[in-house]
């Protein structure tokens, strides 16, 4: 009797490892899969976070080459305006021009404020406060009521290059936001 019932246990459990291997194969298999699918998951996610890291950073680059630009533009039309000052030259032309740039530096400063990091955002603030007041100066002097230190010497020195200073910490702010070695002692042209 000894060998019948190791014969039939025997037979149960092949039978009982026949019925449960389908089963058992099917749940690894699933799991397999589900693990499979999961790194495939986190691959996918990880290239969706890299390209919108690199289209963060353009974003940025475009929004910071735009104000850059304009804000020289800006830059140079009031200095110019200032120069027509002195020359006695003003024209309604001329006028509207430093008007022109100075919208066209309003948009773009709009525009930064949505994309801008916080340290270029400080900077790009200062940058406008002091846009806005040398605007504010060289007008006072064009209309004929200028500030007790707003002559044409005064404005063109003190706060042109002031302007200068400014421009180049925004830039080199700007360019540490992007990753690039921002090289010293280079004035913006």
């Amino acid at each position: 009797m000894g060998s019948a019932l190791i014969a039939l246990a025997a037979a149960i459990v092949g039978v009982a490892g026949t019925l449960i291997a389908p089963v058992l194969s099917h749940r690894l298999l699933a799991r397999v899969q589900r693990d499979q699918f999961a790194r495939e998951q986190q691959v996918v996610e990880a290239q969706w976070l890299r390209e919108e890291r690199v289209a963060e950073l353009a974003r940025r680059r475009d929004c910071y080459m735009t104000v850059n630009a304009v804000f020289r533009r800006y830059r140079t039309h009031l200095v110019a305006f200032l120069w027509y000052i002195q020359k006695g030259e003003v024209t309604p032309e001329a006028r509207e021009t430093v008007e022109e740039a100075r919208r066209a530096h309003h948009t773009a400063f709009a525009e930064a404020q949505m994309v801008a990091s916080a340290s270029v955002l400080a900077e790009l603030d200062g940058m406008a406060e002091a846009l806005s007041e040398t605007y504010r100066r060289t007008m006072c002097l064009e209309e004929g009521n200028p500030d007790p230190d707003g002559s044409f010497d005064e404005i063109r020195a003190i706060d042109f290059s002031g302007l200068w200073e400014r421009w180049d910490r925004m830039r080199s702010v700007m360019r540490a936001d992007l990753g690039v070695d921002s090289a010293p002692g280079n004035a913006p042209g």
